[in-house]
């Protein structure tokens, strides 16, 4: 059982003997040199980029090296930190009471809103912040609105950091919330049941037992929305808000010396590797897996009572902002493109291309995740730290950045992959592999060691007790993190314009190709596809992570 303070005693069955070291004595086994193996090369995959970030940045001379040191740097990694951080606390302001709400509680239409309020993530960070400043900017819809009724000719500017920081909230927050949900559904209702056998209210409850038992799922959530805004470019170009992927991109397509801009994507990285100790640190080295036996019934169900009514609010309006607005502008665009004798060009063949490679990227990076899950959830260490660290360093940096190292590796060692789709794929992960090997770490922190060692005292093998008891039980965590890769990799752009065959679209290079040309009604019908085709995964995934068996339990507080 995870720690839980405020509690006076534990009930019979959470007796102190339960607690002792059976599940630290799986953590100090020797790790198989199988799950070494396998770590040690997808930690090898995940160092090219930063191996040419290194080669890049041997060749600078000293004046490159003072680059560090400029004002202009120093702001950089200021605003880049505090956007992340402010974007993180947001979104888990968002994502954790809608996961609870949805998985949780008694919500009108809760089955529905668990759809609607993920839905967001199928909306690219650039087209969302398109959508916002075309509805919301000084001279958008909602100033054109309101110009005849009350004579607004202007509303106020939403760019710089207040435009990046509600773009990104609004289209990041389902990755806290599709981590948390899942992670509810896995919780033991016994161990809040054992809390309020005791005489805590609901809310002390929730405090003392259900929140430290969702730490971790709420830190991975958390980190993969930090990593995203530090990394994310389209949102942040738009909004015109400068930061260190802006700096880069600027770097890399305006100077023929690409030196500072290595330079510039290694202090991203080190500032990636800060974010990852806080993330460490507040997780902690609890236990979040209930030690002792029986089975988990059913999860009881919250009455909201007075409450329900405000719940529903909060989410009409995040599903309002998040969805029905960008939404909405898209159409409106398609609808003044038709007007105007443009032609409904659906780009099958681009979505065609788009979800085969997502997909391949998704299993690819849920093979690459599990020796890295394991290693880091089962064998906490500095070795397995490393690996973890190292995991997300392609996650940090922008497309571009990760893009340019696979042409410089490909072209001068493998010329065979120049160019391919399997280059593609091999970069869709180094780029998005936190996404699925977070969700995994998390299950597997939730599920004690003890089914590990009960397999290993029957005389099963390794293989066998991940086939037939690991997997089952992580597999809501694979399927998360799985789902979360391949609509990542739907709408990835840097990456994908550098590294594809010649003749290869995605929906993602339709949408560029027109918006950058100005031609947005007809950006619009790949961008309405894109989000179209993006949907119906994101409703399986948001319906795996649903709590359908609940007992109605009237737990307000007190």
């Amino acid at each position: 059982m995870s720690r839980t303070a405020g509690l006076g005693h534990r009930p019979p069955e959470y007796e102190r003997p339960a607690l002792r070291a059976p599940a630290r004595s799986a953590l100090r086994q020797r790790i198989p040199p199988a799950l070494l193996g396998a770590a040690a090369a997808v930690g090898g995959l995940m160092f090219l980029p930063l191996a040419y970030l290194i080669l890049r940045a041997g060749d600078a001379d000293a004046g490159s090296w003072d680059l560090v040191l400029q004002p202009r740097t120093l702001g950089l990694a200021f605003r880049s930190a505090a956007l992340a951080v402010c974007v993180t606390s947001a979104s888990c302001a968002i994502g954790v009471p809608l996961a609870w709400l949805t998985a949780r509680t008694d919500l009108p239409g809760r089955r529905a809103w668990t759809v609607v309020v993920a839905l967001p993530l199928v909306i690219p960070s650039y087209i969302g912040a398109f959508a916002l400043i075309g509805a919301l900017g000084p001279h958008g819809m909602l100033q054109e609105m309101l110009a005849g009724p009350l004579g607004i000719e202007r509303l106020p500017d939403i760019s710089g950091f207040p435009g990046a920081l509600l773009a990104l909230t609004l289209f990041t927050y389902p990755y806290v919330y599709l981590v948390v949900a899942a992670a509810i559904r896995g919780l033991d209702p016994s161990l809040e049941d054992a809390s309020r056998v005791l005489g805590r209210s609901a809310w002390a409850t929730f405090w003392s037992v259900t929140a430290p038992l969702l730490k971790p799922s709420i830190a991975a959530g958390g980190l993969l929305v930090a990593l995203y805004t530090l990394h994310d470019f389209g949102a942040v170009s738009l909004m015109r808000y400068d930061v260190f992927t802006q700096a880069i991109y600027v770097q890399y397509r305006g100077a023929f010396d690409r030196t500072p801009a290595a330079i510039l994507s290694l202090m991203l990285v080190g500032l990636a590797g800060i974010v990852l100790v806080l993330e460490q640190r507040a997780r902690g080295r609890a236990r979040y897996y209930r030690s002792g036996a029986g089975s988990k019934r059913p999860i009881t169900a919250v009455r909201l009572g007075r409450w329900r009514w405000p719940a529903l609010a909060l989410c009409c309006g995040i599903a309002l902002l998040a969805l029905v607005l960008p939404v909405g502008v898209i159409i409106f665009y398609l609808a003044r493109g038709l007007a105007g004798g443009e032609t409904l060009a659906l780009s099958w063949s681009a979505a065609g291309g788009s979800i085969a490679v997502s997909a391949s990227a998704a299993v690819v990076a849920l093979a690459a995740a599990l020796p890295v899950a394991f290693l880091s959830a089962r064998y906490p260490g500095r070795l397995s730290s490393a690996a973890e660290r190292l995991s997300y360093t392609g996650y940090a940096l922008p497309g571009l950045v990760v893009a340019l190292a696979f042409v410089f590796f490909a072209a001068n060692f493998t010329p065979v992959l120049y160019q391919s789709l399997p280059l593609v794929v091999i970069a869709y992960v180094v780029l998005f592999l936190p996404q699925a090997a977070e969700p995994i770490r998390g299950a597997l922190l939730q599920m004690s060691p003890r089914v590990e060692e009960a397999g290993r005292a029957l005389g099963k093998g390794r293989l066998r007790i991940f086939g037939s008891l690991v997997a089952p039980l992580i597999a809501r965590g694979a399927i998360a993190g799985g789902g979360l890769v391949f609509l990542t990799a739907m709408k990835e752009l840097p990456a994908t314009l550098l590294l594809r065959p010649t003749g290869f679209e995605t929906l993602a290079t339709r949408v560029w190709t027109g918006a950058t040309a100005g031609l947005y009604s007809r950006a619009a019908a790949p961008a309405l596809l894109l989000i179209v085709v993006c949907a119906f995964p994101l409703y399986g995934l948001a319906r795996r992570v649903e709590v359908r068996e609940m007992q109605d339990v009237d737990v307000r507080a007190e």
